[in-house]
């Protein structure tokens, strides 16, 4: 590699971070902030990447916001149990593994986050599906490809780009961005 190719990769990183629409973040905040008020559960879950942002984000919004916050987050990440993932994904389909876990803790009324660079992960889709049929507000986090999530979640923030490291990236900076809103106010 040479410098011009990272100089090319900050200067789009860069731009990806100057389109994020924080009108759009402020709405999640507002919604994660009722989530709270109400005693209810934030369920979040990606893949890959994604999967690993989730567990930071659910570890900071648990733990620091909670400690700002002075009552506790309910939040739980859907990626973690790896006996839950497999016994799912082996006993039904992998694209089960987060719908199963949503049908045992989820109520109406409960928060649902993920995080999908393609917007097309069919346990993503299926997860996302089941809770807005089970009436629990959904919310997604995707790549410019946007994918079926995009259409079907209630709030979406598109990351316009499809370099998985630029989204994923942008993603984690939202997540930030959605702890530090309570941590830093």
């Amino acid at each position: 590699m040479n410098r011009p190719y990272f100089e090319s990769y900050i200067e789009r990183q860069k731009a990806v971070y100057d389109a994020i629409p924080l009108d759009q973040v402020q709405r999640i905040i507002d919604l994660i902030h009722q989530c709270w008020a109400d005693d209810r559960q934030l369920f979040a879950f990606g893949n890959g990447g994604s999967a690993s942002n989730v567990s930071h984000f659910i570890t900071d919004l648990g733990k620091s916001a909670s400690d700002r916050m002075g009552k506790r987050f309910r939040c739980l990440s859907l990626n973690e149990n790896v006996a839950w993932i497999t016994a799912l994904g082996n006993d039904y389909a992998y694209e089960d593994v987060y719908m199963g876990q949503l049908q045992n803790y989820a109520r109406p009324g409960d928060l649902v986050l993920t995080l999908s660079v393609s917007g097309n992960s069919p346990n993503v889709v299926k997860a996302v599906d089941w809770a807005n049929t089970n009436g629990l507000t959904t919310i997604a986090l995707v790549g410019g490809k946007r994918g079926r999530v995009a259409d079907i979640a209630h709030e979406v923030i598109v990351v316009d780009d499809t370099h998985y490291g630029r989204v994923e990236d942008a993603q984690m900076t939202i997540c930030h961005m959605l702890c530090y809103g309570f941590i830093e106010s």
